[in-house]
């Protein structure tokens, strides 16, 4: 059965109440609901993290090295200022997909560039929780 780190970043555990008009009303509860559900009926063992902290989210890719057959990550807003967290994806080299609830190309122009993305075999965004079942596909299927 492969494993699949799901990673989420800053602000995420505040969904529900984090500006609902662009991330929905469902609670971060809800998503691990719907992470938990959506790998089970894929046959994916997935575990879920979340942090506020960079230094956190890079201690946690390094961790996943030899552990974990994927990676889901949601880098939030480290996604548009983050080296430390695409070189730790890259040392560790497993299968990533990058995940974005809203459409962040439609939003403000610094949230258009991503360093995640230099390295992620996939990007998913704005397609709310369903990115996440998307990227849980992807891997599922990824050789």
């Amino acid at each position: 059965m492969k494993k699949v780190l799901v990673i989420n970043g800053p602000n995420l555990n505040l969904l529900g109440l984090r500006e609902p008009a662009i991330y929905g009303s469902r609670d971060y509860n809800s998503l691990l609901a719907f992470i938990k559900e959506s790998a089970a009926g894929l046959g994916l063992e997935v575990e879920c993290f979340q942090s506020n902290h960079e230094g956190a989210i890079v201690d946690c890719i390094q961790q996943a090295y030899g552990v974990f057959d994927g990676i889901v990550i949601n880098p939030a807003a480290y996604t548009h200022t983050s080296v430390a967290i695409l070189d730790a994806l890259k040392a560790v080299a497993i299968p990533t997909v990058e995940v974005h609830i809203s459409d962040v190309d439609s939003r403000e122009e610094f949230r258009q560039r991503s360093y995640v993305s230099l390295y992620a075999s996939k990007v998913i965004k704005g397609h709310g929780f369903d990115g996440y079942k998307e990227a849980l596909e992807y891997l599922a299927t990824a050789k």
